[in-house]
């Protein structure tokens, strides 16, 4: 089956396509949407317009859009783009990355059935420490790129998920109930390598801004 995977470019989305290959999907294209709202409901914003050096260097044509990312407004955009997929690339399926947010889940899936498409999400009620584990188990090199909450700051921005970080975030779970994989919009991330990717990205330099507890990271890679 031809599907399209909504692309932001950090975890969740990188390994929700990996998993949809795995178990045998086309990935026809990456869907990505870059919201000029830095706080959006919806989407994925720090280093979002990296998405286009992830789709090269795995060889997958990206479809993507703007959007102001004014509240549900924005879902008309996706939706635009969703179906440019669908008749570009003869998609018959989304593959999302989505883990516990209803709202997110429950929009895609509206606008799926809106477009007779299937709504595949290979990570919905996943075990957040299982998920980054398995990250780490498969080769998945991931880095934090933007931090929103409450002891995070921006000494976390550029911190790679490893053993060290899962034991990290456990004790952050524990203490202050952060979720420890950024769901409850905690921190968010950038795939800098993975099974999917033909080559690494490397970062060349960076630029970080924010106060208090919101930093952000933007990055430029090659």
């Amino acid at each position: 089956m031809k599907v399209g995977v909504l692309f932001s470019g950090g975890k969740d989305s990188c390994y929700s396509a990996y998993l949809a290959k795995r178990k045998g999907y086309e990935i026809s294209c990456l869907i990505s949407i870059f919201s000029k709202n830095k706080n959006s409901y919806m989407f994925h914003t720090p280093s979002i317009k990296k998405t286009k050096l992830q789709a090269k260097v795995m060889e997958v044509p990206l479809i993507s859009r703007t959007t102001k990312g004014v509240k549900e407004k924005e879902l008309k955009d996706l939706k635009k783009a969703i179906l440019k997929a669908k008749k570009k690339y003869g998609i018959e399926g989304v593959v999302t990355g989505a883990v516990k947010s209803v709202y997110q889940l429950s929009r895609i899936q509206k606008i799926c059935n809106e477009l007779k498409l299937k709504c595949f999400n290979p990570l919905w009620q996943k075990d957040q420490f299982e998920l980054l584990q398995e990250l780490i188990n498969n080769n998945f090199l991931v880095i934090v790129t933007g931090v929103f909450a409450y002891p995070l700051d921006e000494n976390w921005l550029g911190k790679r998920i490893d053993k060290k970080f899962i034991r990290e975030v456990k004790e952050l779970n524990e203490k202050y109930g952060i979720s420890p994989a950024g769901e409850g919009g905690e921190f968010e991330t950038f795939v800098l390598d993975c099974p999917l990717f033909k080559r690494p990205l490397e970062i060349r330099n960076k630029k970080i801004f924010g106060k208090d507890h919101s930093w952000r990271m933007e990055v430029k890679v090659r």
